[in-house]
This record gives C-alpha cells, sequence and structure tokens, in this order.
C-alpha cells in the first residue's frame, strides 16, 4: 500500500482557482481539472494572459458568464489591483474630497475619527476586513419572500388572461376555425409584470461604523434574491460595488467590494457623494423609474443645500425614495438634524433602519405601494 503523494506547492494556486470557479456556480469536471493544468504546463506559462487563455479552452465558461469568469480570474491571480478597475469599463469610484482648499489643516492619520462614531468631514482611506458570519432571519426571509412582494412595474410585452385591457385577435381567430368562424369567446391579453429597479445607497461613513458590515451582507442578500439591482456606498468617495455583490458567495463578494471602498469609516459628505452620483450619466440612469433606498444616518458634513439639491433631483427620477436612518427607531420620529429637515419634503419614507429586519421589512413594503 502506497502513501498518497502531496500536491506540488506551485499547482495549489491552479487547483484554488478550480475550486473558486465551483463556488461561484461554474460546472468544472475533474477531467477539465486535469486538462488545465496539463494546458499550463504545455505553455510554459509566461504570463497571465496565457493562463487565462488556458482556463477558457480547458474549463470552457459558457459564454454568457464569460465576465465572470474574468472577474475571477483577476481577483484570484492579480488581487486587488484588479478590482480597483475593469478593463473596458467606465471608472466606478468617484473621489468626493477637493484638494487645494487650505479650509481646514487635515489631522494626523492616527487622530481622524479614532472612534468612528461622529461624522467627520475629512476623508480617512481604510481597508475593511469583513468578519464570515451566519445568516439571520431577517436574511432569510429577504431570500425566501423577495421575488414575490419586491415591487414590479408593467412590461411592453403582453400575455393571455383572462380579462385585460387588449384584445386577443390572433388566439380568436384560431379558436374561430375549430368552431366553423363562429367567435364564441374573444381572447384578451395584458401586459406582463417585470421586476422594478431597486437602487441601494449605503453610507460606509464613521457615524455608521457599527452599522456597516450589516448592510453590505443584507446588499449581498438582495442582489442574489432579485435582479436588476444596484448598490453604491458613499462617505468621502462614490463607489458601485455592483459587480463585487454579484458574487454568489459571502465572504468572497464582500472581501471583493471591501478592496473596491477605500474610504471605510471616513468623512460624511451625502450631498456631494448623491451630486457626483447625478452627473454620472450612467449612474443617474439607475435612478430613472427605480425604488430607491437610501441607508445613512443623514449626519451631514458637507453642504445641507448641495444635499437637499440632490435630493429633489433624484426624487423626479426615481419610482419612490425612501431615507432609512438608524435615528428613526421610535414610532413617533421626528427628524431633528439640519439635514433630515431640508429633505423630509423630499422623500416618500422616512423609516427605521437601525436593524436588518427594519431594512428587510421596510424594502418587502415597497411591492404593494404606489408611486408618490
Amino acid at each position: 500500500m502506497t502513501d498518497e503523494l502531496p500536491l506540488p506547492r506551485a499547482i495549489k494556486v491552479f487547483i484554488s482557482f478550480v475550486a473558486l470557479l465551483r463556488h461561484n456556480g461554474f460546472a468544472v469536471a475533474p477531467e477539465q481539472t486535469t486538462a488545465f493544468l496539463a494546458a499550463i504546463e504545455l505553455l510554459g506559462p509566461r504570463s497571465l494572459e496565457h493562463i487565462r487563455r488556458a482556463g477558457l479552452a480547458t474549463l470552457a465558461p459558457p459564454p454568457e458568464r464569460r465576465a465572470t469568469y474574468d472577474r475571477l480570474f483577476d481577483i484570484h491571480f492579480r488581487g486587488s489591483e484588479a478590482i480597483e478597475r475593469a478593463e473596458g469599463e467606465d471608472e466606478e469610484i468617484v473621489r468626493l474630497q477637493e484638494d487645494g482648499r487650505g479650509e481646514d489643516e487635515p489631522p494626523l492619520a492616527d487622530e481622524a475619527n479614532e472612534s468612528g462614531l461622529a461624522a467627520a468631514r475629512t476623508e480617512a482611506l481604510v481597508e475593511r476586513r469583513f468578519a464570515p458570519g451566519t445568516t439571520s432571519d431577517a436574511l432569510r426571509r429577504l431570500s425566501r419572500e423577495a421575488p414575490r412582494r419586491l415591487p414590479r412595474r408593467r412590461g411592453h410585452r403582453r400575455m393571455r388572461a383572462r380579462r385585460g385591457p387588449f384584445a386577443d385577435i390572433r388566439r380568436t381567430l384560431r379558436d374561430s376555425v375549430r368552431n366553423d368562424g363562429e367567435v364564441l369567446r374573444l381572447g384578451h391579453l395584458k401586459r406582463r409584470l417585470r421586476p422594478r429597479k431597486i437602487l441601494l445607497l449605503i453610507d460606509v461613513s464613521g457615524s455608521m461604523k457599527a452599522r456597516t458590515e450589516e448592510n453590505m451582507t443584507l446588499a449581498h442578500a438582495l442582489m442574489q434574491a432579485a435582479r436588476n439591482v444596484e448598490v453604491f456606498t458613499f462617505g468621502t468617495r462614490l463607489t458601485r460595488v455592483t459587480r463585487a455583490l454579484r458574487m454568489k458567495r459571502r465572504e468572497q463578494a464582500l472581501n471583493a467590494a471591501a478592496h473596491l471602498v477605500s474610504d471605510w469609516d471616513g468623512g460624511t459628505r451625502i450631498g456631494d457623494a448623491l451630486q457626483a452620483f447625478l452627473a454620472v450619466p450612467r449612474f443617474g440612469g439607475y435612478a430613472r423609474g427605480a425604488a430607491v433606498v437610501v441607508v445613512s444616518d443623514g449626519l451631514e458634513r458637507g453642504d445641507v443645500s448641495a444635499l437637499r439639491d440632490a435630493v429633489a433631483k433624484l426624487s423626479r427620477r426615481a419610482w419612490s425614495l425612501s431615507w432609512l436612518t438608524p435615528l428613526a427607531s421610535g414610532p413617533g420620529f421626528r427628524p431633528q438634524t439640519e439635514a433630515l429637515i431640508a429633505i423630509e419634503r423630499f422623500v416618500d419614507d422616512l423609516s427605521d433602519g437601525g436593524s436588518s429586519a427594519a431594512v428587510v421589512s421596510h424594502l418587502l413594503s415597497l411591492g404593494g405601494r404606489r408611486a408618490a
């Protein structure tokens, strides 16, 4: 009886890449893994592009998931330098702070917002790590009820129905042929219902530090449960984390988002973040006709008039605009901060955002509402 030989150290990185593909829903057979290793040995390889092409030829990802394959390849072999900007796409990180003003002396890194519990204007560039956690009851409820309770809109395509505003002439004539030309019943059509877009804007500044991890976990669960979801984070920068959160495994998705976002637990510039969001045409298009949900305490340290103007523009584009703040924990909540008072008349809901259960309940309640 012979002992099994250990794998060479150089091969482990390629086998772990195959395991990463399997964890994200790619069907890779053992024979394909063997062929992948043989192709790498044959090619040399001299560059990462050789390894990428060897994987395409042997692991055979489906064409519709080619972008996901390339993304996983870059994350596995290139690390954080490939996450910050994908090849061939527009910049997805908008820096909000204005350099060269000279109004305030920037604090030292050791003195800047040490507790992370107060709103600040200055930018703090830090790296955050998310610990693996369990799935809460609120997230299970979101995954279970999202397909039937999230908001929908009427599409342009039509479907058969017992009653409807449109006549199904084709079906009516086909049935009349079976009855010697007699029209016994008129067919009807109605518009199909399609999922409405959801735009989630998450405050990751220092004053929201206690809620950041739960909010990001909830955003990942929402993206797995529904289509047409866009997720942005803001503090002193505006960052689109949609592509990172599309990964199936929560730990990998949150780690990819952690590499993308560089202003964790920093300053709070809500107005400038929303102005930057509306200034990019591609980003502003995500809000048109969407259910927009902003998760923030509203402790603005920038110009309140900029926040008011941005929220007013956003409310005109969106189907509905909700602002969820941890400050609204009681039933008789009235806004006390200057920022929340300024935007109150522009939002459809100013509700509790202090727990995952409260945010999930609000998201699931949007399906039974109409636009204000």
